[in-house]
């Protein structure tokens, strides 16, 4: 004769069963919120098929990022950045386009430089006033962080490089104070010499001040790193800070580098 179970026993089982489909639930749920946080950021970068530009978009791919690039021409871009990248037409001189660009980014980074003295692309188009479009259409957005490119030497008036090149250093310095003035979060990378080369391979300075000294070479890819790097670290947030290379161990520990920078004072 078969034994009929107690009413505990039945309870004690009903409980159990409730129990693991609760928790089987729960590790659903975690792992969906899991992957959700891990999605990575889609970060919109103008300036993008410039030569320190495209080195970002590869960085950026290769750390797992969503990346969208504000091109001018779209048939040039694709065949130099390849299919994995969104591309948005637009023209940092004309705001009007800037806003379609940067509709579901997190992040932007510019990388933008004057392409001549005088004429359309001259400095005080594109380091100065497509700068601050750029950052006008940050703040419309509410873009999270905006990082800057800019250089070495912009407090330096009598650098030889305004003489030579359309007041260039002057122009970015003035993009750079838009930045800081928008209530933004942001990072200011002033790299010195560009180098084409792989790096990776050398210690990245910084320093802040605007000093003048000769040793200040730093390769493209050495920026474009840096430029990620702070995406990802707090520390890097509202600083401005110049960075070239030199002999040593390539940087292992990036947010201890921004971490002993000193915040930018308030505009």
């Amino acid at each position: 004769m078969r034994a009929t179970p107690s009413p505990v026993t039945s309870l004690n089982r009903r409980g159990l069963l409730l129990l693991t489909a609760g928790l089987a639930a729960s590790m659903a749920l975690a792992g969906c919120t899991a992957s959700s946080t891990a999605a990575p950021k889609k970060v919109l970068v103008a300036g993008a098929t410039g030569q320190t530009g495209s080195l970002i978009v590869s960085e950026l791919l290769a750390s797992g990022y969503e990346v969208r690039a504000l091109v001018r021409d779209t048939a040039k871009a694709r065949k130099l950045l390849g299919d994995k990248v969104e591309l948005v037409q637009g023209d940092i001189k004309d705001p009007a386009t800037l806003a379609p660009a940067f509709a579901g980014t997190d992040a932007v980074i510019s990388a933008v430089g004057a392409r001549g003295a005088k004429g359309p692309d001259r400095p005080e188009a594109i380091d100065y006033q497509g700068v601050k479009n750029l950052v006008d259409a940050a703040v419309a957005s509410k873009t999270r962080q905006f990082i800057l490119v800019s250089s070495r030497g912009v407090t330096q008036r009598s650098n030889s490089l305004n003489k030579l090149f359309g007041n260039v250093l002057i122009w970015k310095l003035k993009g750079e104070d838009a930045l800081r003035a928008s209530g933004v979060l942001y990072t200011v990378v002033r790299p010195g010499g560009l180098l084409n080369a792989a790096g990776g391979d050398k210690d990245i300075v910084f320093e802040q001040g605007d000093t003048v000294s000769a040793q200040t070479t730093i390769t493209r890819a050495d920026v474009a790193r840096v430029c990620v790097a702070a995406l990802k670290y707090l520390e890097a947030r509202n600083r401005t800070f110049e960075i070239s290379a030199k002999a040593g161990p390539p940087v292992m520990d990036w947010r201890a580098k921004f971490a002993a920078l000193k915040p930018d004072a308030r505009p």
